[in-house]
């Protein structure tokens, strides 16, 4: 992915999200470091995480008020002893009011550190799903519209930590060693479940989830409809864990997606811990 790929992206989700204040955006990979903050204490994050997106555009005209473009965004944020990285794969009329919310309720350098690594990091990325879509539904937007908007993101808080939320017809993976990850995750609602290894639902609810990041934790596949309405979960996972290059990984994904003949969006982006 070269550089200035990077910037036209993310130049398309400012003219979508305007008045949204994202300091840093990274065109390429995170790095494992030990840095000095004001009060001189060294700190170091356990996991190296790099990341790497694809985006095939069809060339076909919109045909309904669902066929949106896609947006893909990474931001990455440091706060004294906090490192904090956001990636999202959003259909355009979802993706601001998402980063807008946490921008204003999480990247906030006054929050001590304990709350973003316990139970607020979660609350924090199901509130902003929740109320991006109700600010769709306040702009008259019509009801169906507004519910089955499709994202899919993820935070990762220290390289400790790694919190997802996904909805519409977008979804989430996560891959240890070498396996489809099922954690327990919480959906609208109050109900549970469980991500399952056979095609992505077709349900409209708010998935949110959250485990430790270890040894064994390879990489996370966050990618939109036109992806996963044609290859199973594992099937994904297996297609891209022998790849290192995240960006290597995304573009082999997104092209195995149009190869098989998807009829929508192609986005994914990929992020591998080392």
């Amino acid at each position: 992915m070269g550089l200035r790929n990077f910037h036209l992206k993310i130049k398309k989700y400012h003219e979508f999200g305007q008045g949204i204040k994202l300091r840093r955006f990274l065109p390429g990979n995170g790095r494992r470091k030990t840095k000095e903050t004001e009060n001189g204490k060294r700190v170091s994050w356990m996991m190296h995480v790099s990341h790497g997106y694809h985006v095939v555009e069809l060339d076909k005209p919109c045909t309904n008020a669902r066929d949106f473009d896609s947006s893909v965004l990474v931001q990455r944020e440091q706060m004294e002893e906090c490192e904090l990285w956001f990636f999202g794969v959003f259909e355009d009329g979802i993706g601001e009011g998402i980063t807008k919310y946490l921008q204003s309720h999480f990247f906030d350098k006054t929050m001590p550190k304990e709350l973003r690594m316990g139970k607020k990091s979660k609350e924090a990325m199901e509130r902003a799903h929740l109320n991006a879509r109700t600010q769709l539904r306040d702009r008259d937007e019509p009801e169906e519209t507004a519910w089955k908007l499709g994202s899919a993101s993820a935070m990762v808080i220290n390289g400790e930590k790694l919190v997802m939320a996904y909805m519409g017809d977008y979804s989430g993976v996560i891959c240890r060693d070498g396996a489809l990850r099922v954690p327990k995750l919480h959906k609208l609602g109050g109900e549970s479940r469980t991500i399952s290894s056979t095609k992505s639902s077709k349900g409209s609810e708010l998935v949110v989830g959250s485990e430790r990041i270890d040894s064994e934790t390879e990489f996370v596949i966050l990618a939109s409809s036109g992806v996963w309405e044609v290859m199973r979960h594992q099937e994904a996972v297996n297609l891209i864990r022998h790849i290192e290059d995240p960006q290597a990984a995304a573009e082999c994904l997104a092209t195995e997606a149009l190869t098989r003949m998807s009829r929508s969006k192609i986005s994914c982006l990929i992020i591998r811990f080392d």
